[in-house]
């Protein structure tokens, strides 16, 4: 009974070591370091975006005007900023935005044109923002009052 004690512990350390040595020999070097570099820019954090302004009053406009107007963000944090999306409530307001990333401590833009036609009255329009920043999504809005035509 021992020497099959004795012979199933060696087996079992055979399988280990080899299967350590299996192991190993599938590393593959270039992933390896593409983790190590991965692994210190998550160690930095993600980018901050900050907004100069968040809300973009265009007072009080004739209907049929159109507004344009910027918001400018920068990015706090230690690594690139990208904005991946920007959606605007309703088909009333355009945006554009900085497509390339924003380094660290960089400025870009998040450009917006809002046409008044048929939008008579107080006016209470958002843009989101969808990014890798820390806080993923970011809401930014649009105030104004639009009068009828005369």
């Amino acid at each position: 009974m021992k020497k099959i004690t004795i012979l199933s512990a060696v087996i079992i350390c055979l399988t280990l070591l080899s299967c350590k040595d299996s192991a190993t020999a599938k590393i593959d070097a270039a992933n390896l370091e593409s983790a190590k570099e991965r692994d210190e820019i998550i160690s930095l954090g993600s980018p901050i975006m900050e907004f100069d302004t968040m809300e973009y009053d265009f007072g009080t406009i004739v209907e049929g005007e159109i507004v344009d107007g910027v918001f400018n963000v920068t990015n706090k944090g230690k690594v690139d900023l990208v904005i991946t999306a920007v959606q605007p409530s309703c088909g009333c307001t355009t945006p554009d935005w900085t497509k390339d990333p924003i380094k660290p401590g960089e400025k870009g833009e998040i450009k917006f044109s809002f046409n008044s036609n048929g939008r008579v009255g107080k006016q209470h329009k958002s843009i989101t923002i969808t990014s890798n920043a820390e806080k993923v999504k970011e809401t930014i809005r649009l105030t104004g009052t639009v009068t009828a035509k005369s």
